[in-house]
């Protein structure tokens, strides 16, 4: 007999090493194993169903256009320059965006949008872009691609990882419940 969290383990281990070797293999270029947790995890602690899903996804979604938004402003439009408060203001304009739009079903999960805004920063922040590169210099990390029609665009990058993280996270529940089923 199968209990249910054995049946979950199992299948997010076997999916979660699947995934592992993809992200980190040739899904490289446009995938980001760490990402792609985050949603999966963003998945099952929204509820682990089919709203779970789609509210994982607009939520994850929506932080990471937000957040490349703010990154825009910041290290686009000259806000960098203005200095840490400058910085810390269209942070926190931003940031308030992510909670506001709570009302909506499909944003109602506030981590969502968290995660989805806390990994775009992150991952454009703390990527040194080439050999050499320091942070302080601008064109660290994803930064200097903000705003490139490419898969080195955080914004692209991300939003793939993210949709496929929560996928595996749908696909992993799914399985998990096969699994339970033919060992009640």
């Amino acid at each position: 007999m199968l209990p249910q969290l054995v049946a979950l383990s199992l299948s997010i281990a076997v999916l979660g090493a699947v995934w592992a070797y993809l992200a980190l293999g040739i899904l490289s270029s446009f995938a980001l194993v760490w990402a792609g947790f985050i949603a999966w995890g963003c998945f099952f602690h929204s509820g682990g169903d089919q709203k779970a899903l789609i509210k994982t996804i607009c939520g994850n979604v929506y932080g990471i256009f937000v957040a490349w938004v703010a990154l825009l402003i910041i290290f686009k439009f000259g806000v960098a320059s203005m200095g840490l408060p400058a910085i810390a203001i269209v942070v926190g304009v931003t940031v308030f965006f992510l909670v506001i739009v709570a009302k909506f079903d499909y944003l109602s999960v506030v981590p969502a949008n968290v995660y989805g805004y806390a990994a775009a920063v992150a991952y454009s922040l703390h990527q040194v872009s080439a050999p050499g590169a320091t942070p302080d210099v601008m064109g660290i990390g994803p930064l200097e691609n903000l705003a490139s029609a490419s898969l080195e665009n955080p914004l692209i990058k991300l939003i793939l990882s993210m949709v496929i993280g929560a996928g595996a996270g749908y696909i992993s529940g799914w399985l998990a419940g096969i699994l339970s089923k033919k060992a009640a």
